[in-house]
């Protein structure tokens, strides 16, 4: 009997540069030995020094993408990052109703890039939350993201970034993943929180880097492809953690462009 094929999509926009969104998510099931699909929801020019200009993809087209991926493929985990209107947010939201029933939805609320540009606008943060978030297995905000999703202040401290991870589930997310990735300190401290398991904490070294660029896009999409292959939600976290850690801790070693460059996927293949 054949092995069955680890599959994960990436619904997401393109990053030109190729250190963030459809990318970077590409990359990582890759490195993960997971095969990746993409449907892609927004062209981006975009480099490790800023984003100089979005095209959005029609919400049809974007649907049609869905289509096709999902009467083809035997899909294991979706992850979804930039969706940058409530109508692109409406058709992915309506496609993974119709094809996704059962299947494991990482949402990574992408609303700024690393560079500081604005990715979405403001009225489709309240469609992301009221329409995808509760498809989501897990949602994984960094810190100004859960805020932003809150309308509250960016949380200064851990305790603080837990508070919002239970009022994110309160509003209606089955599972978060809060990144502490824009906090201080000598460690990096995510936290996980479920419908049904005590909150987890995952933390590893702060790494000192410029090269930080789809550090956001990536994990989420190791969370996928953990889950893809099966993995339950905290070991799927588990593996993303150690695997982003990596990749980041790696960056340095791969110098690209003139700003905040992309993080090292292949570390584990490249050496």
């Amino acid at each position: 009997m054949t092995a069955r094929t680890a599959i994960a999509v990436t619904i997401a926009g393109s990053d030109s540069s190729g250190g963030a969104g459809i990318q970077a998510d590409l990359k990582t099931f890759a490195a993960l030995r997971v095969y990746g699909a993409s449907v892609i929801t927004a062209l981006t020019a975009q480099n490790t020094t800023g984003v100089q200009a979005i095209h959005d993809v029609p919400a049809d087209f974007v649907s049609a993408q869905i289509e096709s991926v999902f009467s083809d493929l035997a899909v294991g985990a979706v992850k979804i990052g930039m969706l940058s209107s409530p109508g692109t947010i409406r058709a992915v939201a309506e496609g993974l109703r119709r094809h996704a029933g059962g299947i494991p939805i990482v949402l990574d609320p992408v609303m700024v890039a690393t560079s500081g540009d604005r990715l979405i606008s403001e009225e489709a943060v309240a469609t992301l939350r009221e329409t995808l978030m509760p498809l989501a297995v897990v949602v994984t905000p960094n810190l100004p993201e859960a805020a932003t999703l809150l309308g509250e202040p960016t949380a200064a401290t851990e305790n603080e970034a837990v508070a919002q991870a239970r009022r994110l589930r309160a509003a209606g997310a089955k599972g978060v993943l809060i990144k502490g990735g824009h906090a201080e300190g000598t460690e990096s401290v995510d936290h996980l929180l479920t419908e049904d398991g005590p909150l987890r904490r995952f933390a590893a070294p702060r790494v000192a880097t410029r090269n930080s660029h789809g550090t956001g896009c990536t994990l989420s999409a190791a969370v996928a492809a953990g889950l893809a292959r099966g993995l339950d939600l905290n070991a799927a976290v588990a593996q993303a953690k150690a695997y982003i850690t990596a990749a980041i801790a790696a960056a340095d070693s791969q110098p690209v462009g003139k700003g905040h460059g992309p993080v090292h996927h292949f570390h584990a293949l490249w050496g």
